[in-house]
């Protein structure tokens, strides 16, 4: 079989919600807590979607995960007060207990609804609060993009001359 599906019930990232994890290969220590799972890696919680190379979940004594550690073409697509995220880096981190995610390397934000855009070697994002955070390289300033409608500025700027 191509991809191995594994249902992790009982796992949360939040509230007892059931995670499913598809990848081509798994395995896991009972003694360093940790399942790894390669290759076309996708993790689903409700409308959650996480997508790399390898991920790394570790648990905690109770077997409740509290760490996911995704590396190569790591990607998410979240909701954060209602609202779609993209996300993706290099490497990308998500702590369950405090709702986080972290992305690194070229890491690269998209408000799905807005089109707003950030960029940053580092962003964390946390789905509880709807805040983020961006840092950037000592050379490479963080960027902020969004669209804005030309009209609507031209309209605003000659009601204020009348």
């Amino acid at each position: 079989m191509k991809y191995l599906l594994i249902a992790l019930l009982m796992i949360n990232f939040a509230f007892c919600k059931e995670v499913v994890v598809v990848a081509d290969k798994f395995s896991a220590s009972e003694i360093t807590k940790k399942a790894t799972f390669v290759q076309n890696v996708k993790v689903s919680k409700d409308k959650d979607l996480l997508k790399a190379d390898k991920l790394i979940i570790s648990f905690d004594k109770k077997r409740k995960p509290i760490k996911y550690e995704a590396n190569g073409h790591a990607s998410i697509r979240v909701f954060i007060k209602n609202k779609e995220y993209f996300g993706s880096g290099k490497s990308l981190i998500y702590e369950p207990k405090i709702d986080e995610y972290s992305i690194k390397g070229d890491a690269i934000l998209i408000d799905k609804t807005t089109k707003k855009e950030v960029r940053g070697e580092i962003i964390r994002v946390n789905q509880k609060s709807g805040k983020y955070e961006v840092l950037g390289k000592k050379n490479q300033p963080v960027k902020f993009i969004f669209q804005i409608d030309d009209k609507d500025v031209g309209k605003k700027l000659n009601d204020k001359e009348d």
